[in-house]
């Protein structure tokens, strides 16, 4: 379990109960279908808890390319290892968003809407304008980095000995990730990270889905510089107040 191989599986994961909490709702003749936002907040969020426990211990789970760029440009992770951990993070993406897809393929094939398939693989605006969506994306991408860069660990007060607390430790990660679908999500379904969106919309693309709408490329940039322009600010703001 190496932290390449963490972060493929971990995102995986991320986008499997992700992907599959966004298919439960939209797509036709699920059980859960029509069950709303706070379903689907409430399944992403669940979603980045297990991808963390999974992946935590071994690469620290960013599974999330600004993640590990904001970590980079904060001095808490090396420049060189950035480009494996991508790596990682869209290959997980990709195979977390073609399982979600054999998972549900019945229901995709009962699905008439397209809008509603592709929304299983990649996030689109609720209302169509470029500054708008990016600021959305960039701001909610802000929020989540700020916070992690601000998590402390537990401690004995009287030794100040560092405590672990295992699977719980990913919990405050959970609670914020679902803060941000709540409150931020929606005008653009936050996708706050890159490969969330980049690599299960590459997908949506190349796999045999019936009456699929295009996979919206001309807006597949924001999504991705958006989160990465967030996560950098909310680095040099903590440098800046350091």
């Amino acid at each position: 379990m190496t932290p390449f191989i963490s972060e493929i599986i971990g995102t995986a994961i991320l986008i499997l109960l992700g992907g599959g909490v966004v298919a439960n709702v939209v797509l036709n003749k699920t059980i859960g279908n029509n069950s709303g936002w706070i379903v689907i907040t409430t399944g992403w969020a669940l979603a980045v808890y297990v991808a963390v426990v999974i992946a935590g211990p071994y690469s620290g789970a960013h599974i999330n390319p600004a993640v590990s760029i904001s970590l980079a440009v904060a001095g808490k992770f090396p420049w060189s290892d950035v480009p494996l951990y991508i790596l990682a993070q869209m290959l997980g993406a990709m195979l977390g968003s073609s399982a979600v897809w054999v998972f549900y393929k019945n229901h995709f094939d009962e699905t008439e809407d397209a809008d509603s398939k592709k929304a299983v693989f990649c996030t689109a605006p609720a209302i169509r304008h470029t500054f708008s969506n990016f600021f959305s994306e960039a701001l909610g991408t802000f929020v989540l980095i700020f916070t992690i860069l601000y998590f402390t660990n537990a401690t004995i007060n009287e030794t100040e000995t560092v405590i672990g607390l295992g699977s719980l430790g990913a919990l405050p990660v959970a609670f914020l990730v679902w803060s941000i679908g709540l409150s931020l999500g929606g005008t653009t379904g936050y996708a706050i990270n890159p490969a969330r969106d980049l690599g299960p919309r590459i997908m949506h693309a190349l796999l045999p889905i019936k009456n699929k709408a295009a996979s919206d490329w001309s807006y597949a940039w924001i999504p991705i510089l958006g989160p990465i322009i967030g996560a950098c600010l909310a680095s040099l703001l903590m440098l800046a107040l350091a």
